[in-house]
C-alpha cells in the first residue's frame, strides 16, 4: 500500500498539486473518490462498468480541453463516450474545485 500512495503521490506532484503535503492529498483524493461513488462504476485498472481511469487517461492524453470536457461530463453525466449504453450519472454536487481536482487525478492514472 505504501507503494501506492507513493506513486499517487508522485502523480499529484506531476499535476501540480503541492509535493510538501502529498500523503495528505493522496488521502484527501482517495476519500474524494471514494465520497463521489466514482469507485462503484470505475477502478483505476480495470473496466467496471465504466472504463478504468487509466483508459481514461490514455484516451485523452494530449488533448488540451480534456480537463473541461471531462469535468463537463462528470458534472452532467454522459453516455456513449465509450461504446456503451450505459449512462454515468451526473455528480451535480462537486464543487468546481473538487470535480477539476478529481478530473486531474484521473487524467494522472497512466498505464
Amino acid at each position: 500500500m505504501k507503494i501506492h500512495h507513493l506513486l499517487c503521490a508522485s502523480l499529484l506532484a506531476a499535476s501540480g498539486f503541492s509535493s510538501v503535503h502529498a500523503a495528505d492529498e493522496v488521502t484527501a483524493m482517495s476519500d474524494m473518490v471514494r465520497a463521489s461513488g466514482c469507485f462503484s462504476c470505475h477502478s483505476v485498472t480495470e473496466k467496471i462498468v465504466g472504463p478504468a481511469f487509466q483508459s481514461v487517461s490514455a484516451k485523452y492524453a494530449g488533448d488540451k480541453d480534456a480537463v473541461a470536457n471531462l469535468m463537463q461530463s462528470v458534472r452532467n453525466g454522459s453516455v456513449g463516450k465509450w461504446s456503451s449504453r450505459v449512462a454515468m450519472p451526473a455528480h451535480p454536487s462537486l464543487s468546481n474545485d473538487d470535480l477539476k481536482k478529481l478530473v486531474t487525478w484521473v487524467l494522472a492514472q497512466k498505464p
